[in-house]
């Protein structure tokens, strides 16, 4: 029987799950939850519960049969066909797919926005007694965390990118919307060491980072880090090898890193798993949905973009239709 290794419990690994996969599967998670990405601004604004934005990845394994596996991967033999683990264990493949996504690359005083389960723990501990946050990175992920943490009472926020992040128009739509929740924007300033002590709490939210170990796994790789697929989502240097969401970089059609993206990628990828020859083809414009702190968003497709509550309504029904796909 195929040994299917399934490493990362991401968007695209729930809907494997979901969907099932034919052979011997093991999923190596370190989390048995997984967090939805599109609701985290929302749950530190208050208008979600934990349970609200967390999938189940163990109860989906187990409806599918999938060994699963609570640990964390340090290592990858592409050639030898063997996974390690934290703990010294390895594991041998036939079939591997990767949705390990990526990590902010974060200095040690700050609390960063990735992974987002290690994430929402440290904020839980951190949220009461917090009154002056710096946020660093103006992207969509880093406006959405800072007006969210604007909306808190008493919080006092500022945000710092050191290039601009958004086309003008969207951009002066957020910049209405920081500035009504009392967020400063710094733009153009690089946020340096020495001013960590200002501020009770920095979260770093700037720049995708690949995890280490897919460098030095022998897979091909972009000049970042990330994993090299092709239109299948086949790692272009050996084939048995998937990838999907953050970690992996289409060769010939690129794209932001970003969960819109790791979505659309779960369906080509869960069917090419099954045997099937599907192609991912990247969409030439994408919604793009800033929530701002209340129940207030931002919409942008292809360059026209609207905003108000309806818009939020909007977000919150598209998001909550995701993660109810997997409730058991």
């Amino acid at each position: 029987m195929k040994r299917v290794l399934l490493v990362g419990g991401g968007h695209a690994h729930a809907w494997v799950l979901h969907e099932g996969v034919q052979g011997e599967v093991t999923l190596v998670t370190p989390y048995p939850h997984h967090v939805y990405s599109g609701m985290l601004p929302g749950f530190v604004a208050g208008h979600y519960t934990l349970e609200d934005i967390r999938i189940d990845v163990a109860a989906l394994a187990a409806r599918a049969g999938v060994k699963l596996v609570l640990g964390r991967l340090v290592a990858l033999d592409a050639k030898r066909r063997v996974a390690r683990l934290e703990d010294g264990a390895e594991i041998e493949y036939d079939l591997a797919s990767l949705d390990v996504g990526s990590h902010a690359a974060a200095p040690e005083y700050a609390l960063a926005a990735k992974p987002f389960e290690t994430f929402m723990e440290q904020w839980l501990e951190a949220k009461d007694r917090v009154r002056n946050v710096a946020v660093v990175g103006a992207g969509a992920a880093g406006v959405e965390i800072a007006m969210a943490v604007a909306h808190r009472a008493n919080t006092r926020v500022t945000l710092y990118s050191d290039r601009p992040m958004f086309r003008p128009g969207l951009a002066r739509r957020i910049a209405r919307q920081l500035a009504r929740l009392g967020v400063e924007l710094r733009e153009g300033v690089a946020f340096a060491d020495g001013m960590c002590k200002d501020y009770d709490l920095v979260i770093w939210t700037a720049g995708a980072a690949a995890l280490p170990w897919l460098r030095e796994s022998g897979l091909a790789v972009d000049d970042r880090g990330f994993v090299l697929v092709d239109e299948r989502l086949r790692s272009v240097s050996h084939p048995e090898v998937y990838a999907a969401g953050d970690c992996a970089t289409l060769r010939d059609a690129a794209h932001p890193k970003s969960g819109v993206f790791a979505v659309r990628h779960a369906p080509v990828l869960a069917a090419n798993l099954g045997g099937a020859d599907r192609r991912y083809v990247p969409q030439r414009r994408t919604l793009a949905l800033i929530s701002c702190g209340e129940r207030y968003a931002i919409a942008d497709w292809g360059g026209v973009s609207w905003e108000g509550a309806w818009v939020w309504r909007w977000k919150d029904r598209i998001d909550r239709r995701w993660v109810e796909r997997f409730r058991l």
